[in-house]
Formats: C-alpha cells, sequence, structure tokens
C-alpha cells in the first residue's frame, strides 16, 4: 500500500484523473462525490435505523426506512443491496482514466498488466486479513467487496483494451454463462436436509424453474463446499449463512465491465447532454431487462449470489445514480454541496479499513469521554441510530485530515 497525492495517479478503486496526460481532462467532481456517497452510506451501517423500526412495528414509514437500510432476506432489492453493485460498478469505472494516465507515463501493455495482478492479489489479502480480524485463524473466505473486486480485476483490466462492442459481449455472455451452470445443477431432492444448510423450517423457497437459486442449495454453494474446504479450517465448511458465494465474481465482473463501459462514455468527447442521455436509457434497460428476465421466471433477481437478472437490475439503477451525481454537479454545476463526499470518495480504502476495524474503537471511546449511556441520550429505542450518526463523523475527520496533508492510500 501507498499513500499518494491524487495528481499523481488515478487507480481502478480511487482516483478518476488523468494529470500526467499531455491534455489533462478536467476532472469530474461528480465521480468522487458519487464515490464518496456509496462509502458513506456503507460505513453509516444503516445509521441503526432497521434496529429503531423495530420498536415501531405499526409505523410504515419505520417499516419503510428499516427495509431500505439493511439487506433483503434474499429476492429483492433494497436500497442497502445497491452499495456493493455501486462500489464495484465503480472501479470498472475508474479504470479508463487509469489506463489513459499510466499510458501516458510510457508504462507498456506488460507492465501494467503486471500491476493490475499485484493489485489484484493485494486486494484479496486484505479482504482475507480485514474478514478474520476477529477470529482466532485466517478465514478463507472470499465473498468480501475486496476479495470479488481482486478476483476478477485482471480480466476487467484486459477488457479496458478492447472495444465497447466486445465489452458489451463479454459482459451478457459471462451473465448468460452463468445462468446456464446454475440452470444445469441438479435441484435439491425432496427429502433434502435444509436445516443442515442454514435454511430455516419457514424459508420462503422458489418453486419450479426458479429453486436453481435457492439458498445454498445451488451450483454456487456446491463449488464453495469443495473449494473453501482445500484451506486450512477451525471446521468443515458446509454453508454460508448469507448464502454469499466466491463464484459471485464472476457475474458481479459484468458489473464492473458496465462500470468501465460508463467510464468510456464519460470521457469521451461527447456534449455532457448525450452523455446523460445515454446514461439514463442504459439504466432504464438494465432495470427492465432485469425485472422481465425475473417475471417471465427465468431467474429471480438475488444479491447473494448475484443471479444475472440481479447484474441486469442493479446495474441499471446504480447507472440511474451514477446520472444524477453526473447532471446535479457537472451539468448544472452545484459542486461545493459535494465536498464532504469528494473527501470520502478520494479515499476509499482508508475509510472502508475504518469502517472495518475501528468502529467499535470510537463508539467505546465515545461512550468513555461523553459518558456510557451518551447514545441513550434520546432513549434507548435511537441507541442505534445515535452511535451510528455518532461514528461516522468521526472516520470522515480523519479523511478531512488526510485530505489536507494530501494523504490518499490507494492500492
Amino acid at each position: 500500500m501507498k499513500t499518494t497525492n491524487p495528481a499523481e495517479e488515478s487507480t481502478a478503486i480511487s482516483e478518476v484523473t488523468v494529470p500526467s496526460a499531455p491534455a489533462p481532462a478536467e476532472r469530474l467532481v461528480s465521480l468522487d462525490a458519487f464515490r464518496g456517497a456509496i462509502m458513506l452510506l456503507m460505513a453509516s451501517s444503516g445509521f441503526g435505523i432497521p434496529q429503531v423500526a423495530k420498536h415501531f412495528p405499526e409505523s410504515p414509514v419505520w417499516k419503510f426506512f428499516g427495509h431500505h437500510c439493511e439487506h433483503a432476506a434474499w429476492a429483492g432489492c433494497s436500497l442497502w443491496d445497491l452499495i456493493q453493485p455501486a462500489f464495484m460498478f465503480m472501479v470498472g469505472m475508474a479504470l479508463p482514466w487509469s489506463v489513459a494516465n499510466r499510458q501516458a507515463r510510457g508504462q507498456g501493455a506488460g507492465v501494467m498488466f503486471g500491476h493490475a495482478l499485484w493489485r489484484a492479489l493485494l486486494l484479496v489479502l486484505l479482504a482475507v486479513f480485514l474478514t478474520s480480524a476477529w477470529s482466532k485463524q485466517t478465514d478463507w473466505v472470499f465473498t468480501n467487496v475486496l476479495a470479488q473486486i481482486g478476483l476478477g480485476y485482471p480480466f476487467l483490466f484486459l477488457l479496458a483494451f478492447t472495444k465497447p462492442r466486445t465489452q458489451w459481449l463479454a459482459a451478457l455472455g459471462i451473465l448468460f454463462a452463468y445462468w446456464l451452470t446454475f440452470a444445469l445443477h441438479p435441484l435439491p431432492p425432496p427429502d433434502f436436509d435444509w436445516q443442515a444448510v442454514g435454511v430455516p423450517e419457514n424459508w420462503p423457497h422458489f418453486s419450479g424453474f426458479a429453486a436453481h437459486w435457492e439458498k445454498n442449495a445451488n451450483f454456487a454453494a456446491t463449488f464453495d463446499r469443495w473449494f473453501l474446504n482445500l484451506f486450512p479450517r477451525a471446521s468443515l465448511f458446509t454453508f454460508s449463512p448469507g448464502g454469499y458465494q466466491t463464484l459471485n465474481f464472476v457475474p458481479s465482473l459484468a458489473t464492473m465491465i458496465f462500470g468501465l463501459l460508463a467510464g468510456q462514455l464519460l470521457r469521451s468527447q461527447l456534449a455532457i447532454s448525450d452523455k446523460l442521455k445515454r446514461l439514463v436509457i442504459a439504466g432504464l434497460t438494465g432495470i427492465v431487462l432485469g425485472k422481465a428476465i425475473e417475471l417471465a421466471g427465468l431467474c429471480p433477481i438475488v444479491k447473494p449470489i448475484w443471479t444475472p437478472s440481479w447484474a441486469l437490475f442493479s446495474g441499471g439503477l446504480v447507472t440511474l445514480l451514477l446520472a444524477g451525481f453526473v447532471a446535479i454537479i457537472d451539468w448544472r454545476g452545484w459542486k461545493r454541496w459535494a465536498f464532504p463526499l469528494v473527501v470520502a470518495g478520494l479515499n476509499p480504502i482508508t475509510l472502508y479499513c475504518l469502517w472495518q476495524l475501528s468502529g467499535g474503537f470510537i463508539r467505546d471511546n465515545l461512550k468513555t469521554h461523553l459518558g456510557q449511556r451518551v447514545f441513550e441520550s434520546f432513549g434507548g429505542a435511537y441507541a442505534p441510530t445515535l452511535e451510528r450518526v455518532s461514528v461516522v463523523p468521526v472516520s470522515w475527520l480523519i479523511l478531512l485530515w488526510m485530505y489536507r496533508e494530501k494523504l490518499f492510500l490507494r492500492i
């Protein structure tokens, strides 16, 4: 890992500018702000709203916000479910700037690909480290978003040197091939022991063809029961409690390719209004296609196993979110309000590590210095929200200090 000034280099996760190029492109503040908004939303841990909502089961308002501040149990989509696809989309979106910057510095394809492989390895190892932070031994799982990015990044990097037509064909081909592997995987037998794979008795099982995407009884789950047991483990791996699987990186590579295409569009010489039109059309198309595939009974929308319909549906929603940021910041020119988001967007890896490792430390120290019951100031029911609302600003202030000192952590 290194610290760098954003004027030095763009990366697949952070920077999106080409300062070393002969004719530097104007920085798109919208991309930094978009990234920062997603990272701060992630670091908020839902602001504790789902926990608060449980105290008001009859309130439709609390029910609505509670639903959108946590993951859907299996099928479906909430605002919270869009964090990871947005994160992965942004990796692809930043890649055209990174490649252009390295080419302007005279780096050849071999050197750049070697760096891409090194970056991918570091992302996977960092993911394993963060996942194992509270374990007694290394926890070899690869469903963390950083690991998913690392596993797919070398393929994404190679696709950055191809034409958009090839990239579209690659993304759709990946989704079709992944759909086919699930569709051909045998369905669980009638006497299948669902509780043995962590599925409760009252689970709303899929029926018909959709059952090929059932929790912990699908192709990717079968793969992990073989693959993850190749690593040292305290006990035999039998299932993922949330149903997340290592092979998710395959269809999520399509999500990163969609981001790559969006980044290339934003770097093009088209007028900003034309770019926005194309983003909106692409976003609406992804939403319609993903939902149509689900309604046709071909594939449900399930984020934990990144079904092809989910990749299309979530990719469409994320593209519309991006279009909103571009419209407000780059088209309308309203930039000042986005400064707090830009600060977070320039140091995403730092914020991610702070969120993973220091949230409890910040919370405990706030209680030490402000009182053990400080988070219950508005009543016990609201304590989870006050706790998270207090922790996020502390993390942001660390990022603000790094921003002013021109310290930007990158891989």
